[in-house]
């Protein structure tokens, strides 16, 4: 059975599900395209030309169309409704289903968990509208709902626009970008030194009887109130949140959930790294599992996953990271201007200890919002210019740390907790003394851990480098244009690389060097 799933609005994509196993998952943002970014005609015409046949199922996730007349697109966004019907496809007939982008998070995170013989498991959906606990048995279906905190990702990206000058003070609407800025700017802060008038801006913020975004003029008497993004007051607001969001999911769950379920993750405050690895170390949950693409880029995904267990009672899917599109090789370098060799990994080791950035592009790219070393920048992690260049060639603030990816083996010795985060998705305290590109003013830093069986090219590059330096880590960070999705295809690569002075590309086996640059 082959079932194409279309998710709409912001953070469009398409995903496929063939006999339960994952075909690809393409987000729209990715080649280029804007941050973000609606389903695009390219990305669908991509997704026919991967289809090996005309799909049995069209199923399209939940949403809403705002306009002079406001209406829900296929199921809507909140709730548990599911259409099921049939409509002619291309001359075929094909089932049609839709069911909201709320259960497009809960399947999401079933299909892509590990198998679990548990009775029950735990799914905490948050994300920018919705806040609640579903308690799930062990055939998918939902036996209770927790509502914890309506719009916690609204509420938490709201404290940057209050901060920002450059957000308009009539202004209601909502900057995806910013709730992973303030989770950078947290880590400059300590909720301990908010006052009185900082205590109350957060009270404001989660407010249960507030819709946000609010306009930013109700907090003109707020300390943070256009102070600037980087003043103390925003970061001892932003820290202050970030405990105060936590502990109200931590002490709904301890007051009204069983102990002892896996939770999973759904939703894009699941990209916080902060709040994953406070997960961690609860004792309430047996084991944490979050999906790489926890925010809408997998929405189309647990819509497929949505509608393969309606179909078949299985929701269970076989899937890889790296399930994008291959690199588009549209052109070739100008050899005038780009020398080629076939990659080694032992010399590519030594020129990027010596200091260079290097462009690296490997297989299909990666499912969700992280650099997973197949659209990526590596550089060596030891020195802070380094992490400062790199920012300069992303055109980022200097607050935004720099990730390092790191061999499974050389983990322990390097970080705090020995454990396997392939995804990017965990801070973790730094042992080293050494790394300063890799290390967030409080002393974290949020590791890719790396092993032969996830990533065998960057595994080997990652061992040829312990060889030169004595530890398998580099920096990791994406490969894209500001506010775009990652680069696809060669002639944005060479463009990007001409323009930021990068003089290195890896794409597969070859290597390009740009003539003239030093040894």
């Amino acid at each position: 059975m082959l079932i194409l799933a279309i998710k709409p609005g912001h953070d469009g994509g398409i995903a496929a599900l063939r006999d339960g196993r994952l075909l690809f998952s393409l987000e729209s943002e990715k080649d280029s395209y804007r941050r973000y970014t609606g389903l695009t005609p390219a990305t669908v015409l991509s997704a026919a030309e991967l289809c090996d046949g005309i799909p049995d199922v069209i199923a399209l996730g939940g949403w809403y169309r705002r306009g002079v007349i406001d209406r829900h697109i296929g199921a809507g966004y909140e709730g548990q409704e599911i259409h099921d019907g049939f409509r002619d496809f291309f001359g075929k007939r094909v089932r049609y289903f839709s069911s909201s982008h709320e259960r497009s998070h809960i399947m999401m995170a079933l299909g892509l968990a590990p198998e679990s013989d548990a009775e029950f498991r735990t799914v905490l959906v948050w994300e920018g509208y919705t806040g609640a606990y579903y308690v799930v048995d062990r055939n998918a279906r939902i036996v209770r709902t927790i509502p914890v905190l309506s719009q916690p990702g609204v509420r938490y990206a709201q404290l940057f626009a209050i901060a920002d000058p450059a957000y308009p003070s009539d202004a209601t609407h909502q900057r995806f970008q910013d709730s992973g800025k303030l989770m950078a700017l947290a880590a400059f802060g300590r909720a301990e030194d908010a006052d009185a008038d900082i205590v109350a801006t957060v009270d404001r913020l989660l407010d249960p009887a507030s819709e946000l975004p609010l306009p930013k003029t109700d907090f003109r008497d707020s300390p943070v109130y256009d102070s600037g993004v980087t003043s103390q007051a925003t970061k001892t607001a932003a820290a202050l949140l970030t405990r105060r969001v936590f502990q109200l999911f931590e002490d709904t769950a301890r007051r009204q959930l069983p102990a002892g379920t896996p939770l999973l993750i759904s939703g894009g405050c699941g990209l916080n790294c902060d709040w994953n690895g406070l997960w961690r170390q609860s004792d309430h949950f047996s084991s944490v599992f979050v999906p790489p693409c926890t925010n809408d880029s997998g929405s189309a995904i647990g819509t497929a996953v949505d509608a393969l267990h309606h179909t078949t009672g299985r929701y269970t899917v076989d899937w890889n990271v790296y399930g994008g599109l291959p690199f588009d090789r549209d052109s070739i370098p100008d050899s005038s201007v780009w020398s080629h060799r076939p990659l080694d990994h032992h010399r590519l080791a030594r020129t990027l200890s010596a200091g260079r950035v290097v462009a690296w592009v490997q297989g299909r790219w990666e499912i969700g919002p992280r650099a997973l070393g197949h659209r990526s920048l590596l550089a060596e992690p030891f020195t802070a210019r380094t992490r400062d260049r790199l920012n300069e060639i992303k055109a980022r603030e200097d607050y935004r740390p720099i990730a390092p990816c790191c061999r499974a083996e050389d983990v322990g010795d390097l970080f705090e907790g020995d454990f396997d985060d392939p995804y990017m998705l965990y801070f973790r305290k730094v042992k080293s003394s050494e790394l300063h590109a890799v290390t967030h003013v409080d002393g974290s830093a949020r590791v890719q851990t790396v092993s032969r069986t996830d990533n065998a090219e960057l595994h080997t590059l990652l061992s040829a480098f312990a060889r030169e330096r004595g530890a398998g880590v580099l920096c990791n960070t994406s490969l894209n244009f500001n506010g775009r999705g990652f680069i696809n295809r060669m002639s944005d690569l060479v463009e990007y690389c001409e323009a930021r002075g990068i003089d290195d590309m890896v794409v597969g086996d070859d290597w390009y060097s740009r003539r003239g640059a030093a040894a």
